[in-house]
């Protein structure tokens, strides 16, 4: 499977456990250690575990292989690495204090809607 769509159907699941503030960014060609990362943001620390539940599930579908993943409860951060794909599930504090989508804000960026 292509990275993108892997990265897309992350992004689907995402969507579909009511994750908010879904994006791909797709970092290919300013990163070496990563093709795209899929934002998004939860609305409580319970709901970001679901959120990494659900994605280590799907990924497993998809043969991903996962690489690591990091956050601890309370942190407002998850971040799961399975290679060229890197999700990162965020409380709406920590998202907006870290910016990482502003810091990859020269990259193509796609927002994951109904």
């Amino acid at each position: 499977m292509e990275t993108y769509e892997a990265a897309k159907e992350i992004a689907k699941t995402l969507l579909s456990r009511k994750a908010r503030d879904i994006v791909l960014i797709d970092i290919a060609e300013k990163s070496a250690f990563a093709d795209f990362f899929v934002n998004c943001t939860a609305g409580s620390d319970r709901q970001m575990d679901a959120l990494k539940s659900y994605v280590e599930e799907t990924a497993f579908k998809l043969g991903l292989e996962e690489k690591g993943i990091e956050g601890r409860e309370g942190s407002g951060w998850i971040l799961m690495d399975y290679g060229d794909v890197i999700v990162n599930i965020f409380t709406g504090e920590t998202r907006d204090r870290y910016a990482l989508d502003k810091i990859w804000g020269d990259c193509k960026v796609e927002r994951v809607e109904e």
